[in-house]
């Protein structure tokens, strides 16, 4: 399962990360976990990373968590994603709600 996740960098922990190692924590936490896609944005001040990432089971998600919480006390948000074929395979279902209650 896809899951688009929102990683939030405070700015004391990045600023230490960055003057110690340039922030390569986070490509060594990247190269671990392989997301398909990976941006870096500034958001309400705080550097941060917006990643797709496929698990095939939410039981993964502690464990992609854990590097980001231990090494730079982010903060994670993580929301299911899908993509156009997720979403055609949706489609009886979302028809049958549209036949029910709409």
């Amino acid at each position: 399962m896809r899951f688009l996740v929102k990683i939030s960098i405070p700015v004391e922990a990045g600023n230490a990360a960055a003057k110690k190692d340039g922030l390569k924590v986070i490509q060594k936490i990247l190269e671990q976990q392989k997301p398909e896609a990976a941006y870096f944005i500034a958001d309400g001040g705080r550097r941060t990373a917006v990643v797709i990432v496929n698990l095939k089971d939410a039981s993964e998600i502690p464990g992609f968590a854990e590097p980001w919480f231990l090494a730079l006390n982010a903060g994670i948000e993580a929301v299911p994603a899908m993509v156009a074929e997720d979403l055609r395979k949706a489609e009886p279902a979302i028809a049958k709600a549209v036949k029910t209650y709409g």
